[in-house]
């Protein structure tokens, strides 16, 4: 199995037209310990310096940082970084008896184990609700009955594909799954929802995932610093309680080029940075820079491993 090691540079800023008397936020920017990702190191600067900070672990087990800054400031700037090891697709889960079973049997209402009643979580819909006509009509076309788990959850994440067209700028946070259905087209996270929601929409349990993508440049181009951006995909939860994430933006399963930071029921429960301003600024400018870049490209820290990976293929990310 592929074995890749990453450092990962995400700066947010924001500048203002008059000072910011005080500003609350939180973030997730701190990647996850997983099974098949390990965190060397990672930390979170905040300028100017907070009055108060706390690190946490929110209900779905995400890594969270609370900050309050209570001087005044016209910019703040939040930089997180971290060195990241990441392995490749689980071969065994892909040919194991809870991905090649029907799809039906992985429905967490059929399952009886403390396990599945905590993933019902993830079967119900939002509010306002995301499970429309065109939703199921669209799923139908996938999950025919006695269809095995992973042949439908591949065959979604290539019509997905297939069917959606990436345009950056074409959705806001705000755009709801069944607008995406009717404009087709969308940025990573609309995908990631239309898949969960399909998803939901049979009554399996499927949870939002965000993180980071590792991109290339183009053959003799050197590497652009702060080209990368922030990711999203989904993940559907399997009868032996392990999460199966795809990408649906790339036509894959999520593997060592994806870096995980945080997961939920949708984007509004694992944003990078949220937070309250006081001030009477009238204008406001973000500006946010992602940088993911192999450590082979650099000398390794102290205990990784080189990275050796294929990084063929284009690849469509947000930031």
């Amino acid at each position: 199995m592929t074995t890749r090691v990453y450092r990962v540079m995400h700066r947010t800023r924001y500048t203002y037209n008059d000072d910011v008397s005080s500003s609350y936020g939180r973030c997730y920017l701190t990647p996850r310990d997983l099974p098949g990702q390990r965190v060397l190191s990672a930390t979170v600067d905040i300028e100017p310096e907070p009055d108060d900070r706390s690190t946490g672990i929110d209900v779905y087990g995400n890594n969270d940082t609370y900050f309050h800054v209570r001087t005044a400031h016209r910019e703040l700037t939040v930089t997180a970084r971290s060195v990241v090891e990441v392995d490749g697709v689980d071969q065994g889960m892909l040919i194991g008896p809870a991905a090649r079973a029907p799809w039906e049997s992985a429905r967490p209402a059929v399952v009886e184990s403390r396990e599945a009643a905590l993933a019902a979580e993830f079967v119900l819909d939002l509010e306002p609700p995301e499970i429309t006509a065109s939703v199921h009509d669209y799923a139908a076309q996938v999950f025919t009955p006695g269809r095995p788990l992973i042949e439908a959850v591949t065959d979604l994440t290539t019509r997905i594909f297939d069917d959606f067209t990436y345009r950056s700028g074409s959705t806001a946070i705000s755009t709801k799954v069944d607008t995406v259905m009717q404009r087709r087209e969308g940025v990573c996270q609309d995908f990631a929802r239309v898949a969960i929601a399909c998803l939901r929409s049979v009554g399996l349990a499927a949870r939002y995932e965000s993180g980071y993508l590792a991109t290339d440049p183009p053959p003799g181009k050197e590497k652009i610093f702060g080209a990368d951006a922030s990711h999203a995909w989904a993940a559907v939860w399997m009868p032996d309680d392990r999460w199966l994430p795809f990408d649906p933006t790339n036509d894959k399963l999520v593997d060592e080029r994806h870096v995980t930071l945080a997961w939920g029921r949708d984007y509004d429960d694992v944003p990078p940075l949220r937070g309250v301003i006081y001030t009477d600024s009238t204008k406001s400018h973000i500006d946010v820079s992602v940088d993911v870049s192999p450590v082979e490209d650099e000398p390794a820290e102290a205990g990784t491993t080189p990275a050796v990976a294929s990084t063929e293929g284009a690849t469509r990310h947000d930031l």
